[in-house]
């Protein structure tokens, strides 16, 4: 495992799970950049991150920029934003480690998986943007309510899944400093069961009053 914390950028990092992303980014020691359509409410954002980390870790910018300045991206935006995002920053994607947090959902049904016709919509970008882009599947069972809750620890595994074995060592590196649980969950055509597993936890939480419920692999401790 590397001792180096990649510089982190948080495309939708000014919403709930972009957020509670970047605060353990912060926690941990990560720069993180918040990367916005506005640059002005990514820094603004990235200043309320800082002042519940205790830190100076976290910067705002526009997407483009937030990309630029990262060696490591995450995409944390709706569902509908996923592909026109990876698009307009693409050129600052290439050779680097994209996360795609990208969960399917479409309103007002979120509780009800509805997949795309291809699948898992993280390979379908994966495809899209060719091997130039290493695209990682994480954090998609990982309620924001959890994220940024430093004084409890985060009672769900994060379930990676990835193509580029190098990649998902990456991946596993930084949920493990972050304080989560990384489970290798093999290729990234395997992300598909994160992706709909988000509906059912959305169903648990409405069902049983509870405000982040997740998952734990059994058998490996």
């Amino acid at each position: 495992m590397s001792n180096t914390l990649p510089t982190l950028a948080v495309l939708g990092g000014t919403g709930h799970e972009g957020s509670g992303i970047a605060f353990r980014a912060a926690l941990a020691g990560c720069k993180v950049v918040v990367g916005s359509r506005a640059a002005a409410r990514a820094a603004a954002r990235a200043a309320e991150l800082n002042a519940q980390a205790g830190s100076n870790h976290v910067s705002g910018a526009g997407l483009i920029e937030a990309a630029q300045q990262a060696q490591v991206v995450v995409l944390a935006v709706p569902y509908a934003a996923q592909v026109a995002t990876a698009e307009q920053v693409r050129p600052a994607l290439e050779g680097k480690v994209l996360i795609d947090v990208t969960v399917p959902l479409k309103p007002p049904k979120v509780s009800l998986v509805q997949l795309p016709p291809e699948g898992s919509c993280v390979k379908a970008l994966q495809d899209r943007l060719g091997t130039g882009v290493r695209v990682v599947s994480a954090f998609q069972n990982v309620s924001a309510h959890a994220l940024m809750n430093p004084n409890k620890p985060v009672d769900c595994d994060v379930l990676v899944c990835a193509d580029d074995p190098e990649a998902k060592t990456i991946v596993r590196d930084l949920v493990t400093k972050m304080g989560l649980v990384a489970i290798d969950a093999g290729p990234l055509a395997n992300s598909v069961v994160s992706e709909t597993l988000t509906s059912v936890l959305i169903h648990l939480n409405k069902t049983y009053k509870v405000p982040a419920s997740g998952i734990r692999i059994s058998g490996l401790r």
